[in-house]
């Protein structure tokens, strides 16, 4: 537990803690769109959703220019993560109080600690910045579409979100002034003499894009941001696409097995599909399809790169999520994948019925699997209501989580009539992204996550929990 607390330490920011940062999510704007979800069954999950926009927007805008401290070529433009578990050792450097912070992080060697954070580590808080900037845009628009339709639920007017979401995506990709350059090349940096780049894991940093591609294709679509409004952030998408086509970094990640694959897929097809590029993405979907995802789940449902890790029920739930939001993005372009059947026989439900089976063990909860299940149970259906029925087991009140309001038709187990009255809620009841491991994570101060203690009841634990691993990422 030592680890956890520490963890919790560098990532608690105030009232926002009990919200989950889902490790992903694209829901296209013909769903959000469909009246049906906005009925009184859904009305505590639209009260979450308006909590948590209010509490998010609170922390923007965001920029890559409000770090402390630089990454290597001086310019704070560029993206910066560092190896959260690698400490200096200037043992051998000489006098040590004499170099500054920056000479230690360039003259002594680096060397890992298994399961220590550096706290230094949150110095470079960029990847915080972003995962929050993404789940701002995820939900800010859809705040705006639920009070165009119930005013009632915000003091707040529907623009008082939209138009905080477009200048917050505008100060973080556009304004010259702050935005970041197209790149990750200093993402998951190791410190030490010789020449500092990133790592293949940090390409991860930004797999958020398709929660981004959300509120963005639901604004267009409302007609409430125009292309113009969004040409700033399209061409910094155009500008990124290359580096993610191209570089060293990207390409081994691309060429990893498990789950970071999986993400690397979900950012690049969003990101074509951003700017209008859907024959690529197209592509992309295939080849993860085709490809990667063929290996990635055995004939009896398990996933074995995720299930042989040491937090197999969060792995499985972790790539189960990156797998269904390919195939929600490949339905977006007319590309049904949902129905693919990896080599061994077995496809996306039989993965979820698998998961299903097992219980959280030490550091996971069972909500890391919810949004995954209610998800296959609205595209293959729940006529037995198992779905339905294991959620209410495991949460009595999975009705107002924010993940309900889209996933749609479902039931709510009779749960829902008890929740309106209590106004929504911002406990999703544990950990959701992200699991701390070896040099793989995402996060910093940002937004959602879990792994970490420190509180009396049970819910407000979890919930810390729930907060550090969206902070520290364990892939």
């Amino acid at each position: 537990m030592r680890w956890m607390l520490s963890v919790a330490a560098l990532a608690i920011t105030g009232a926002r803690a009990a919200f989950p940062s889902y490790p992903n999510e694209f829901v296209a704007p013909s769903v959000l769109l469909n009246a049906s979800i906005r009925s009184e069954t859904t009305l505590a999950a639209q009260r979450s959703i308006i909590k948590y926009a209010d509490e998010i927007l609170r922390e923007g805008p965001w920029s890559v220019m409000n770090k402390s401290v630089n990454p290597p070529t001086g310019d704070k433009h560029d993206y910066l993560s560092y190896r959260p578990y690698y400490w200096p050792d200037c043992s051998n450097v000489g006098n040590t109080t004499e170099l500054t912070q920056e000479q230690i992080y360039v003259t002594c060697p680096y060397v890992r600690r298994d399961g220590q954070f550096n706290p230094d580590y949150r110095l470079a808080n960029d990847s915080g910045s972003v995962q929050a900037l993404m789940d701002a845009i995820l939900y800010a628009p859809m705040a705006h579409l639920i009070l165009t339709h119930n005013q009632s639920l915000s003091k707040n007017p529907p623009e008082f979100y939209s138009r905080a979401a477009l200048h917050a995506l505008n100060v973080f990709f556009v304004n010259p002034q702050t935005a970041m350059n197209p790149h990750l090349n200093f993402s998951q940096l190791l410190r030490g003499p010789g020449v500092q780049k990133g790592s293949p894991t940090g390409v991860l940093d930004l797999h958020w894009w398709p929660k981004a591609l959300t509120g963005i294709l639901l604004m267009r679509a409302m007609n409430v941001w125009s292309e113009q409004d969004i040409a700033g952030v399209v061409a910094w998408g155009r500008s990124y696409i290359p580096w993610l086509l191209t570089n060293e970094l990207a390409r081994a990640e691309r060429g990893s097995d498990n789950n970071h694959a999986s993400y690397f897929y979900n950012q690049l097809a969003a990101l074509q599909i951003l700017v209008g590029d859907n024959e690529g993405a197209r592509a992309t979907l295939q080849d993860f399809f085709t490809g990667v995802y063929q290996e990635q789940i055995d004939a009896n449902g398990d996933q074995p790169k995720e299930s042989a890790r040491t937090h197999p029920y969060h792995y499985r739930g972790y790539n189960l999520c990156a797998i269904i939001t390919s195939a929600r993005l490949a339905e977006y372009i007319g590309y049904d994948a949902w129905n693919i059947k990896a080599a061994s026989g077995a496809g996306i439900q039989d993965a979820a019925n698998y998961a299903m089976g097992f219980t959280p063990g030490p550091g996971e909860a069972a909500s890391e699997l919810f949004p995954q299940i209610a998800a296959v149970a609205v595209k293959f259906g729940d006529p037995d209501g198992k779905y339905a029925a294991w959620l209410a087991s495991k949460d009595q009140q999975y009705p107002a989580r924010l993940w309900f309001f889209w996933d749609q038709p479902l039931s709510d187990s009779g749960l829902a009539a008890g929740l309106v009255a209590q106004g929504g809620s911002n406990d999703d009841g544990g950990p959701t992204d992200g699991e701390p491991d070896d040099d793989n994570t995402t996060g910093g101060t940002g937004s959602g996550g879990k792994n970490g203690a420190g509180a009396v009841q049970t819910s407000v634990a979890l919930a810390l929990v729930g907060l550090a691993v969206g902070v520290l990422g364990w892939f």
